[in-house]
């Protein structure tokens, strides 16, 4: 029976939706995956601080080398990609398991595997742009769909956006290029150049840009539908 639930593993807070054996493989992934990341930053701690790409040693595990890989190339801090990753490592973990169906919300950073349509809500905070969602089709393989903000939030923002969201098949890389977007998102009139950067990030399939009574969006989106957003199932801290 497919069970929603909410996990808080010190600081990561997330919203697990997936049949209830999968959840114990998802906790237990993000446990390892958490102990790993806070070694290497007990080893480096500028690598947790730095809001610039990090040149990764070969030595660093992997969640750390997937960071290291996304924040590169989307040319902000690797802690930047932290909650994409880790939530992209549970959703592989759960289907290698054999899950046809999961979804790990990690603060707004979503990592999905589904056998059949969802509609994952674009959540602007206090944006009158309200009630709208992304409706993804059945597939096999891993979608990341983040979103940065400086409105909603602990998130670091450069920028004033109410919601900067990308879509990728790289999870990691999906989360970066959000923060990276958001930075760039400060008033309306940038609407119209935020996404530049993303031209060079091919990886990248669509994003959502949205400031105000605003929003503008890049790529190939899925079908932008109406939609409940629901406050309460959105992860947050209490």
């Amino acid at each position: 029976m497919r069970k929603t639930a909410k996990y808080q593993i010190r600081e990561t807070i997330i919203t697990v939706i997936a049949d209830e054996p999968y959840h114990p493989v998802c906790l237990d992934t993000i446990y390892r995956v958490r102990g790993e990341l806070e070694a290497f930053i007990a080893r480096d701690p500028y690598f947790q601080s730095t809001l610039e790409p990090y040149e990764c040693p070969a030595d660093a595990p992997d969640v750390v080398r997937r960071m290291c890989a996304a924040t590169a190339k989307a040319g902000v801090g690797p802690m930047a990609a932290v909650a994409g990753t880790i939530g992209c490592m549970a959703v592989e973990a759960m289907a290698a398991a054999g899950a046809k169906y999961a979804l790990v919300d990690n603060g707004g950073d979503i990592a999905l595997v589904n056998d059949e349509p969802v509609v994952v809500g674009i959540y602007a905070g206090e944006s009158p742009i309200k009630g709208l969602g992304l409706e993804i089709p059945p597939r096999d393989t891993i979608l990341g769909v983040c979103t940065s903000s400086a409105t909603v939030g602990p998130s670091i923002s450069f920028g004033n956006s109410d919601a900067a969201l990308v879509i990728s098949d790289d999870v990691s890389l999906a989360d970066a290029a959000a923060t990276a977007l958001g930075n760039r998102i400060v008033d309306v009139a940038s609407l119209a150049t935020a996404f530049d950067f993303l031209k060079e990030i091919p990886e990248v399939t669509g994003a959502v840009g949205i400031i105000g009574d605003k929003m503008a969006t890049y790529g190939r989106l899925p079908k932008i539908v109406r939609a409940h957003v629901d406050y309460e199932k959105i992860t947050k801290g209490d």
